[in-house]
């Protein structure tokens, strides 16, 4: 929803994921109801390796499609500035999963706030050490998103950011 309203005319979207991600799946029947929802065709594209990034992005450009989202993924983290550089080599708009790909040069990310999660992290390490049993404690969910967006890719994409849009930004990368 939040990379259709900065590219509204985004009638396809690519979703770039890693097929060995345990929840590959039901992340892509989320995206897709999503997409159902906005009318959107929704071209799913796998890649678990730098070659097989290489090829969606080469499938990407084939398929002509508006608009990108790359897939929550520890191993597309490491692949970030590859998958940043074809993203802006094409001119395709993208939404990532964590502020680390607008921090590199993305256009967008939209996801937990990570750092919240280190700091629950130490809470419940403290609550340990203090003796507390890892049993009795709750299991505790990230509930703070943050959408992060970078100015100066979105100019290079000739895309305006309205100030409805800005007002709704947790940071802006200039």
């Amino acid at each position: 929803q939040i990379l259709r309203e900065l590219v509204p005319g985004a009638a396809r979207i690519a979703y770039l994921m890693n097929p060995k991600t345990a929840d590959a799946r039901s992340f892509v029947k989320e995206v897709e109801a999503a997409a159902e929802v906005t009318a959107t065709k929704i071209e799913v594209l796998q890649a678990s390796s730098e070659g097989e990034i290489e090829a969606a992005f080469t499938a990407i450009k084939q398929s002509r499609a508006n608009a990108l989202l790359v897939g929550a993924d520890a191993f597309f983290i490491t692949r970030r500035d590859q998958i940043v550089a074809l993203a802006a080599r094409l001119g395709i708009p993208a939404c990532y999963g964590f502020r680390e790909y607008a921090v590199a040069g993305g256009l967008m990310s939209y996801g937990p706030d990570l750092a919240e999660g280190y700091r629950q992290a130490g809470v419940y390490a403290a609550r340990i050490l203090k003796g507390a049993r890892p049993a009795d404690m709750p299991v505790i969910q990230l509930s703070k998103f943050e959408l992060i967006i970078n100015l100066n890719t979105a100019r290079k994409l000739g895309l305006a950011i309205s100030r409805d849009f800005l007002a709704r930004v947790d940071e802006v990368i200039q």
